[in-house]
């Protein structure tokens, strides 16, 4: 076993079972999915540590734990189409790809986003697609989605994601308030997100999340 496999086996072992996080395919994923290849070159002796990897700008790979978490709230089916919001160098795509039928990755930052394709095409990851756009217009044009994941901090979520999502589907986002945030996740129903708690994570504001605040003159 290779030293990174080794600590591919330990992070799930220690930052994933221990939050019982037990259903299979994730189990599966998160030990497959080489989490090093998806980080920065000089990043890549921490890729495995429990704390969120700075990808540059407000841009973050979540810490394993968020990461399965949030895939355990969703519970992704095999039939299932994923918009990956923020996918960074494309690890959060790479490991929802082992249980979706498709990913696309959103990315707006264009060096990221090409990275995170050239990576995914690389490690064989046939059935995800990066493309590059503002985070918060999601890509209509692919959607409407069974699921949708945010891999970052945000405030609110734009009507137009709301929208590309399915009757019946299901949002995983992690709402910041000040340096504390929860995980929620959104069901639609009639056309309108119902929301309830997952639990508690922290990660930057992503661009185009930010609430709108209104000044009363």
């Amino acid at each position: 076993m290779s030293a990174y496999s080794a600590r591919r086996v330990m992070m799930v072992d220690t930052q994933v079972r221990p939050q019982d996080v037990t259903k299979f395919p994730i189990i599966e994923a998160m030990l497959a999915v080489p989490r090093e290849v998806y980080v920065p070159a000089d990043k890549r002796e921490a890729a495995y540590v429990g704390e969120n990897i700075s990808l540059g700008g407000d841009r973050v790979l979540l810490e394993a734990r968020t990461l399965a978490k949030m895939l355990d709230a969703l519970d992704i089916q095999p039939g299932e189409v994923v918009l990956d919001l923020g996918c960074g160098l494309g690890y959060s795509s790479a490991v929802i790809a082992r249980m979706a039928e498709a990913v696309v990755a959103v990315e707006e930052n264009e060096t990221l986003a090409a990275d995170a394709q050239r990576l995914l095409a690389a490690e064989g990851v046939d059935n995800a697609a990066a493309v590059t756009g503002p985070l918060a217009e999601g890509c209509a044009k692919c959607g409407p989605y069974d699921v949708v994941t945010v891999q970052g901090g945000v405030e609110q979520i734009p009507e137009a994601l709301v929208a590309q999502l399915k009757e019946g589907g299901r949002i995983a986002a992690l709402f910041m308030d000040g340096a504390l945030g929860a995980v929620k996740i959104g069901h639609k129903a009639r056309g309108k997100l119902v929301w309830r708690f997952a639990f508690n994570a922290a990660a930057p504001l992503l661009s185009g999340f930010a609430s709108r605040h209104e000044f009363l003159l």
